[in-house]
């Protein structure tokens, strides 16, 4: 059996940039850099995906949790535009509407995506430049705070109720995406800003690349309290590859079993059905499980799903039809 696959996150634009010398060659060939690219794609039948613009504190510090300015945010964030409209064609194709999401063989259904919006002022004045940019898909917050509340921290392990919830700015950001139907992604908020985001939109909610913290006790994981909230208004969780998300330890580590990631799914569909789960890999931002290693393994995925009783309507649900069915719903029509 033939399984395609949508992905809720990944991070080659910021790979992509962070390499001064790329070229859309990177992308189209694979040259065993990162997790992701057009070749190993293909041979995944991997149909498309979230593609992630992160801003890092510096090329050299990629990660601390320190502030970000503004300017300097929306510069990186239209650089790493433009490599995505560099990287477009034929058969890469953006996503914009719900339209676009339903899939024709051969091509990248690509999700523009921003991960911690920096890049927006309090004013969101460049929220209309980013959207005009295909930006379709925004998560207020990464791991540090910002204007518009304050992320899930990374301590481990550690629970997502740590510090306050969305600020004035934060509840009118979510308003505006609302109306342009700009999705919020849940990931990396913390608790009160979660249940802030619950309580200010009226859409379905989604979290595109977190798991289960019944079963890994990260900040960055999902209560169940929050899965059923996602589940009440119809929402979507991307179970994420990342081991540290994975493990009961939060171990980086990639000699994590696929076993880990099954058991993530399975709390996942308990609490959320059939029709609300997805993948989101973290391809190119984290430790990944060495049977799966890059999107080339996604398939050796999808065969552990069907080993272990999944069946093969649920295993096309997870690996791209509810991520599909999901745009094709709630993005602008």
């Amino acid at each position: 059996m033939t399984v395609s696959f949508f992905d809720g996150h990944n991070d080659m634009l910021l790979r992509l940039w962070h390499n001064d010398d790329w070229s859309a060659k990177a992308f189209l060939e694979s040259d065993g850099s990162g997790h992701i690219d057009r070749e190993r794609m293909a041979a995944a039948q991997m149909t498309g995906g979230f593609f992630s613009i992160f801003i890092p504190t510096s090329k050299t510090d990629m990660l601390t949790a320190g502030p970000v300015d503004q300017k300097r945010a929306l510069i990186q964030c239209l650089e790493m535009i433009d490599i995505f409209d560099t990287l477009s064609s034929k058969d890469f194709v953006p996503c914009h509407t719900g339209r676009d999401a339903n899939g024709k063989k051969g091509k990248i259904n690509a999700v523009l995506h921003v991960e911690g919006a920096e890049m927006i002022s309090d004013s969101l004045d460049e929220l209309d430049l980013l959207f005009r940019r295909g930006v379709r898909s925004i998560g207020p917050l990464w791991s540090r705070s910002n204007v518009f509340g304050h992320g899930a921290p990374f301590s481990f392990p550690g629970s997502p109720d740590q510090g306050d919830g969305l600020t004035d700015a934060g509840k009118a950001l979510i308003a505006a995406c609302d109306e342009r139907r700009i999705l919020v992604d849940l990931s990396h908020l913390n608790e009160a800003g979660f249940w802030d985001v619950a309580a200010c939109s009226g859409r379905p909610l989604m979290a595109t690349h977190s798991n289960a913290h019944a079963l890994c006790p990260a900040p960055r994981n999902l209560t169940n309290r929050q899965i059923d909230a996602i589940a009440e208004r119809g929402g979507i969780v991307g179970a994420c590859f990342a081991s540290a998300y994975l493990r009961d330890d939060g171990r980086k580590q990639a000699d994590t079993p696929l076993e880990l990631i099954l058991r993530h799914l399975d709390h996942l569909v308990s609490r959320l059905g059939e029709e609300g789960v997805g993948l989101g890999s973290d391809f190119d931002g984290a430790v990944i499980p060495t049977a799966i290693g890059d999107c080339s393994g996604l398939p050796a995925l999808a065969e552990t799903l069907l080993a272990n009783g999944f069946g093969d309507a649920l295993t096309h649900k997870i690996c791209a039809g509810n991520w599909q069915r999901f745009l094709r719903e709630n993005l602008p029509r």
